[in-house]
């Protein structure tokens, strides 16, 4: 699930607040390239007796595809993972103000109608440029934003530093994480197999099966796969308040998926009631 911190609408308190209402004890907060949500969705989640997966979607990319690895139950002070991070979120400002002054060459839009789109510290993103775009009344919501101005092919769109998905990998792992491959199986089809092949070896611990992005007969695949290498499933919402449709259980984590996700991460402990 994801906070205003990042992408998301709401703060962490009123995600977890989210999560609840839907019937869920356990969530995990994965916000764009950041903790700094941890600390209120703990204190949040305690509140109401719920459990609390301390999480990351680090940004990767493979040529012009991007990759999103989740990483739970890491050390949010690892150094190389700190100033990955940092250079990821000095990346998203830089790419945003660039974006910013080329779409208001053609549209009324400025800096300062994103920065009021965004909460303090937040890691800014495109999402924050069509939040703007909406206020203004130049789009209608996120998806025509992103269909139109925001595409990647458009002349708009400036590309986001982001890591190689093995490089990723292996900075989770070593923080003491248990690296998860986002929606996996989208339309832009599967990763390379030797690409897998290497972040398995970087230590890959499985993907995220359960999403409404998720399509066959690529999703099939992906089964064979973790049935054969024993790979953890997980499932989510990828929740982002109104900035998406999608809705908090729409897909869950088995018990015995997150069992193992607590058993094999070592940087971080999970927030229990």
């Amino acid at each position: 699930m994801h906070s205003d911190h990042s992408d998301g609408t709401e703060p962490p308190a009123r995600v977890v607040a989210a999560a609840h209402a839907a019937g869920l004890r356990t969530l995990a907060l994965t916000d764009h390239d950041t903790t700094s949500g941890w600390a209120e969705a703990a204190e949040a989640s305690t509140s109401l007796q719920m459990t609390l997966i301390p999480g990351m979607e680090l940004s990767a990319r493979h040529e012009w595809r991007s990759v999103h690895v989740l990483g739970y139950l890491f050390d949010a002070d690892d150094a190389d993972l700190r100033a990955l991070t940092d250079r990821i979120r000095s990346s998203r400002l830089t790419r945003a103000r660039e974006m910013a002054d080329r779409i208001g060459r053609d549209y009324d839009l400025n800096w300062d109608d994103i920065v009021e789109q965004t909460a303090d510290g937040a890691t800014v993103g495109r999402p924050h440029l069509a939040d703007a775009l909406v206020a203004k009344g130049v789009v209608r919501d996120r998806g025509e934003a992103f269909a139109d101005i925001l595409h990647p092919s458009g002349e708009y769109y400036v590309a986001l530093y982001a890591p190689d998905p093995v490089t990723a990998v292996r900075i989770v792992a070593d923080a003491g994480g248990v690296p998860i491959i986002a929606h996996p199986a989208g339309r832009a089809g599967l990763l390379p197999p030797r690409l897998v092949d290497r972040m398995l070896d970087a230590g890959l611990a499985g993907f995220e099966l359960g999403h409404r992005e998720n399509v066959e007969p690529a999703l099939g695949e992906l089964r064979s796969l973790v049935r054969d290498r024993d790979l953890i499933v997980t499932g989510s919402s990828d929740y982002h308040g109104v900035g998406k449709p999608n809705q908090p259980g729409e897909h869950t984590t088995a018990d015995a998926m997150v069992e193992r996700i607590i058993a094999r991460g070592t940087g971080s402990a999970p927030v229990f009631p």
